[in-house]
């Protein structure tokens, strides 16, 4: 049987997903599993790392058997997931010690806070590209190794390991065998030095992890384990990895330097691709590793917002405006157009460019006409607000934005897409093939199985669903910011 399709393992914050594509990149079948939330403190939140195994593997089998092929149809498996999640597991058992604590968690804000009033931010930001917020992996390490009984003392001895949930997935594929963790994916730690793509000893000692904890970095294409048989049935090679928003870039096909694409899921992630060249932002955006094949890295600069999707998600689970997410562009577009009001969903804290762990969300300019539209559009208004936010900090880093490139579940919203435009004064690019994180993922281990012959391929590939052109006059576009600006401004922490 020929191996000439993609299993692509897509974990996210809210779900898990496996899409089966073919050599031409589409999609053949897929099967998805929510993934529950945990909350247990206000700030905190936690995964089931066994819970999000257990669904892997569910959803993996369900997208084969749904496409109707054996195991031995894929010529590999590629590997993305939700970026900076953390877990600790028993080398001997493969079990996890505690569990995974979010990307979004915002516990070791007071550590990430003690750390700059010490004055290591400049030097951590030198190194690792990133700034010293509770976002990324170092500090959620080093909180499991000194609040669950015994476990510093078992990583010192190397019986421990630690990864991001694309390592974790790894290590169970592979039955153990392996423990490595991609470039991008080790980029978000706080521990890689992005310049020579290795941990680094300073960066282990000031954050306290040890590094027989560690996994090995490795490219996100190429051989990077084997899938045991008795997962889908035979063995099957895993040939990519990468963080979610960096495989969105890849099936983005944002591969030449200037290129811009913004994800929207739980979170939004705008990328800028850099080229070789591991860009400083005067901005606060952050410089990351893109993609590494080969050895070499390609970087970008990101902005990170930590909620979009999810402030859909609180109208529907916390305020119970609206029964399914779907629901929200019908009720938005009822809203007075001049409602005036302002929703800034802080709800752990503020990313980029503010970097501000202790905001916290508000609604603001409330009548006493305001009611469950005009809530709604503020919440959908406040995602494309933020993406200005972004996008203006890579303009002041030189950048020349000819157009945002856009994925994930929230751009089959077309209104939603056309107010994106108009707020950024730039054209949105929506493809035809939505989730792009995914199709990185297969690309990435389609390349190293000779499925696609280079990523400059793929960009040729790349295909134009719908443009959405601003229409709206720069000076109501201009009103329309300053007001989300002076919203954010009352609820910064400082």
């Amino acid at each position: 049987m020929a191996a000439t399709h993609i299993l692509a393992i897509d974990q996210g914050t809210t779900s898990t997903r496996a899409i089966v594509f073919d050599r031409q990149g589409r999609p053949v079948a897929s099967a998805q599993k929510e993934l529950p939330q945990i909350f247990p403190r206000p700030g905190w939140v936690e995964h089931d790392a066994e819970e999000i195994w257990s669904a892997t593997v569910e959803v993996c089998r369900g997208a084969l058997a749904k496409s109707k092929l054996d195991a031995r149809a894929l010529a590999g498996i590629g590997i993305t997931n939700q970026r900076e999640t953390t877990v600790v597991w028993d080398r001997a058992t493969g079990r996890p010690i505690h569990n995974a604590i979010v990307w979004q968690d915002r516990r070791t804000a007071e550590r990430c806070e003690a750390l700059k009033k010490a004055g290591h931010e400049p030097d951590v930001t030198a190194r690792t590209g990133l700034l010293l917020d509770p976002y990324f992996s170092g500090t959620k390490i080093a909180w499991i190794l000194d609040n669950v009984a015994g476990a510093r003392t078992a990583a010192e001895r190397g019986a421990l390991a630690c990864g991001t949930i694309e390592c974790f997935l790894l290590w169970r594929l592979t039955g153990g065998q392996v423990h490595a963790s991609d470039a991008t994916n080790a980029s978000r730690s706080l521990l890689l030095d992005i310049h020579d793509g290795d941990w680094d000893d300073n960066l282990l000692h000031l954050f306290g992890v040890p590094r027989a904890l560690l996994p090995k970095v490795v490219d996100c294409s190429g051989p990077l384990g084997v899938a045991v048989a008795d997962i889908l049935g035979a063995p099957v090679p895993v040939l990519g990895m990468a963080g979610d928003q960096q495989a969105a870039t890849v099936g983005q096909a944002c591969v030449r330097p200037g290129m811009v694409k913004a994800t929207y899921g739980t979170g939004c992630f705008a990328l800028l691709n850099t080229g070789s060249i591991a860009m400083r932002s005067h901005n606060r955006l952050l410089t990351t590793i893109a993609y590494q094949l080969g050895g070499k890295r390609t970087y970008a600069l990101e902005g990170s917002i930590f909620v979009a999707g999810a402030a859909v998600q609180w109208l529907r689970d916390g305020l119970r405006l609206i029964a399914a997410s779907s629901e929200v562009e019908g009720l938005a577009s009822k809203a007075n157009d001049q409602h005036g009001v302002y929703m800034v969903p802080a709800f752990v804290g503020l990313g980029a460019p503010y970097w501000d762990a202790g905001a916290r969300g508000a609604l603001l300019g409330l009548t006493r006409d305001t009611g469950p539209a005009e809530i709604a559009a503020a919440t959908l208004d406040s995602v494309c607000y933020q993406t200005r936010d972004l996008v203006e900090a890579m303009r002041g880093d030189g950048a020349t934005i000819e157009e945002l490139r856009v994925d994930g579940g929230m751009v089959a919203n077309d209104a939603l897409m056309q107010r994106l435009a108009d707020t950024v004064a730039v054209p949105v690019e929506r493809p035809v093939v939505t989730e792009t994180t995914a199709l990185g993922a297969a690309f990435l281990a389609g390349l190293h199985a000779g499925l696609w012959p280079s990523l400059e391929a793929l960009a040729e590939g790349w295909a134009l669903d719908r443009a959405f052109r601003p229409a709206e006059n720069a000076a109501s576009r201009d009103r329309r910011y300053a007001g989300w600006q002076d919203a954010v401004r009352r609820v910064r922490s400082s």
